[in-house]
């Protein structure tokens, strides 16, 4: 049985909100207005005002944080609508256009809000407002000067409040009103004169209270109202004189009932109605008379209903509206809300019916169909509520309005923003290289930029058309570099220009044809680098250019042969960088050249031995990726430690100390893939979270600008 969201929370909120505040070390930022991936970012090339991505992903989507406010026509983001750096549970229209909202975040914009803010009609957020609560907020209620608070929390609006609070809707500041929870309250509904609270508690207003009271809206005190139930309740509704309880119980009111329940608001009974959900309810809204839950639920009113249902409020009858969604997959519904003739949904979810939905949906209210409504959240949709033209969405999610990029894709290098430029290749793309107009691709993929290309490609810079060049590779292609007229290949492959070429090939850029250059490497080659008339080749191969050579070897352009540069690595290498007379090695290994070094080195061009560093970086896991930027090293991969102190899996290296410099961007994941431009780190890879904020696959940093002159060797 899956646990509802807020159980699988408990722990680690219940300890503090060391989940959304900053570490002892300040974090390096990303850029704002970057778009970012729904998968894995490999590869990333710079040219032409352009910066070029290549993954596994397929889509790209601007990042617009855990917070949308939604044209409720079009489903587009509203403009101005501001950057919530985190997760929102709960929001609830201020009124006046503008939004009151909950959740576990730490800074909208650039302005620092610990778990709850005023967004204004304007997008702003009020700068007046700041009720600063300790822990996540769960849900809130706007009552005529009031905002109720619930969640986690122990102190809010400058004034120490357990698990639920009432704050001035001007101020932020805690009014008296104090009825201290003895654990976490996950949801509230204000009704006249009586505040009714829901959650995980066993106390709260002065009362014994398991999990569900009503409190009076003046004084806080629990009144005599006391269904007990005997598990979670996650959401509340009213109509007429029933309270309509969710959750996770099966029992309350002095009755059987399973998840779902109406309670009379006088004497908090349970009703005859019993619509026995076999699964939690998460959510509940009543529109008119009728009433809808949403869930995990399979099964509700004695009928098959996935997630979703309505029922007649006044009869407690099932009605036939059924959006029907898939069980696979297990999706939750975990928020409504009823405008007009739209109700919207927000969870888990992927498919609505048989239609594409990514975790929010307009469904007809009469019908149940899924409408043309889609703004295409990338993760779970926790929170909704309409107002006039306007459908605030708060969730797990970074972005809306994704467009479709199959595993490759540009941004305008000065905004961040998606380009036009679309050559939609069916399979991934691992490797990426630009030269003047044309941007080479390398991979699995069969087909690209509309014509069939086996694993290797070039592409209009302006158009994302597949050129006529094809050199038609029968494997995969991981590496990609261009230097004048030729273009080197490695990868897997073992034929490649209409030549038996093993691994590794220099391609004529004009004809596509193999050149005669063929070191003939007996593994895989998986990056490469050009200096002049050196070819450097990394992968886990034992011989390449008629030579024994382990996993690293410099290779004449003119032939092809081994030169005797010989770092000798004892393990796998994936990336390489040059920068004048060092060679930056990224990998697996633990030794090269006879000397420790473990997963990075600087290694001399003329001699291949280890350049010295003061301090050595020591990385404790795998480099993928490398570049440098003047006196920096910037690597990136899977590790926890490199350069004498705590880095997650990207760091920046001073030259000439080997020390991590104080740029911090903090991945949750690995990083595959960087680049340098100018004063812009492009860094791409599996992570979900950079610079403490969700940022999937793919962020903008500005790069490192302590200038190390001592670092000579680089520059």
């Amino acid at each position: 049985m899956r646990t509802h969201l807020a159980l699988l929370l408990l722990p680690a909120l219940l300890a503090g909100a060391g989940a959304n505040r900053a570490s002892a070390e300040p974090l390096s930022v990303p850029r704002e207005g970057t778009w970012v991936t729904n998968n894995r970012v490999s590869a990333i090339a710079c040219g032409g005002g352009a910066v070029y991505l290549g993954g596994l992903f397929t889509q790209v989507a601007p990042y617009t944080g855990g917070f949308a406010a939604l044209n409720a026509s079009t489903g587009a983001r509203i403009a101005g609508s501001p950057r919530v750096h985190g997760t929102v549970y709960a929001c609830a229209s201020d009124g006046a256009g503008g939004w009151y909202i909950g959740g576990q975040f730490n800074r909208i914009g650039s302005v620092v809000r610990n778990n709850i803010a005023r967004i204004l009609a304007d997008g702003s957020v009020d700068a007046a407002w700041d009720a600063n609560a300790d822990n996540v907020v769960r849900a809130l209620a706007v009552s005529g000067s009031t905002v109720y608070a619930v969640g986690y929390f122990t102190g809010i609006g400058g004034q120490p409040r357990n698990g639920i609070a009432a704050l001035g809707a001007a101020t932020g500041a805690a009014t008296a009103w104090d009825p201290n929870a003895n654990a976490p309250v996950l949801t509230l509904l204000v009704s006249g004169p009586i505040v009714y609270a829901g959650g995980i508690f066993a106390s709260i207003g002065g009362q014994a209270r398991n999990r569900l009271a009503a409190l009076d809206a003046a004084t806080g005190a629990a009144t005599a109202w006391d269904p007990n139930p005997s598990g979670p309740v996650y959401c509340l509704a009213v109509f007429g004189s029933t309270i309509y309880a969710g959750g996770e119980f099966a029992g309350v009111g002095g009755q059987i009932r399973k998840n779902l329940a109406a309670l009379d608001a006088a004497t908090g009974l349970a009703t005859a109605w019993n619509p026995n959900a076999d699964r939690h309810v998460d959510a509940l809204a009543v529109s008119g008379a009728t009433l809808y839950a949403g869930g995990f639920f399979t099964t509700i009113g004695g009928q098959a209903r996935h997630c979703i249902a309505a029922f007649d409020a006044g009869t407690g009858a099932l009605a036939a509206w059924n959006p029907n969604l898939p069980e696979l997959g297990y999706p939750v519904v975990y928020a409504l809300a009823v405008s007009g003739s739209s109700v919207y949904a927000g969870g888990s979810f992927t498919v609505v019916g048989l239609e594409p939905r990514n975790h929010v949906v307009a469904l007809d209210a009469a019908t149940g169909a899924a409408t043309s409504w889609n703004p295409n959240a990338n993760d779970n949709v926790y929170a909704l509520a309409a107002s006039g033209s306007t459908v605030c969405a708060g969730g797990a999610f970074s972005s809306v309005g994704g467009k479709t990029r199959n595993h490759i894709a540009a941004l305008d290098a000065a905004t961040g923003a998606l380009a036009a430029w679309n050559p939609n290749a069916n399979d991934a793309v691992s490797a990426l290289a630009v030269s003047g107009s044309t941007v080479y691709a390398g991979g699995d993929f069969t087909s690209i930029g509309g014509q069939p290309r086996n694993h290797i490609a070039a592409l209009d810079a302006a158009t994302g058309a597949a050129r006529a060049w094809n050199p038609n590779a029968d494997g995969s292609v991981g590496a990609l570099a261009v230097s004048g007229s030729t273009v080197y290949a490695g990868g897997s492959f073992a034929l490649i220009g209409g030549q038996a070429r093993n691994r590794i090939a220099a391609v004529d850029a004009a004809t596509a044809a193999a050149r005669p250059w063929n070191p003939n490497a007996n593994g895989p080659v998986a990056a490469l680098a050009v200096s002049g008339s050196t070819i450097y080749a990394g992968g886990s191969f034992f011989l390449i250019g008629g030579k024994a050579r382990n996993r690293l070897a410099a290779l004449d352009s003119a032939f092809g042969a081994a030169t005797d540069w010989n770092p000798d690595a004892n393990d796998e290498v994936y990336a390489l960088a040059v920068s004048g007379s060092a060679v930056c090695a990224g990998g697996r290994f633990s030794e090269v050249h006879g000397q420790r070094r473990w997963g990075l080195a600087a290694l001399d061009a003329a001699t291949g031995a280890p350049i010295p560093w003061l301090w050595d970086p020591n990385v404790n896991e795998r480099v993928y990726a490398v570049a440098v930027s003047g006196p920096t090293l910037y690597a990136g991969g899977w590790f926890t430690w490199t350069g004498g102190t705590w880095r997650y899996h990207v760091a920046a290296l001073d030259g000439a100390t080997g020390v991590a410099t104080a740029w911090n961007p903090n991945a949750d994941r690995w990083v595959w893939a960087l680049a340098v431009s100018g004063s812009t780190v492009y860094v791409g890879g599996d992570f979900t979270t950079t610079g403490g904020e969700s940022r999937p696959c793919f962020a903008q940093f500005d790069s490192l600008s302590n200038v190390n002159a001592a670092w000579r060797r680089f520059e």
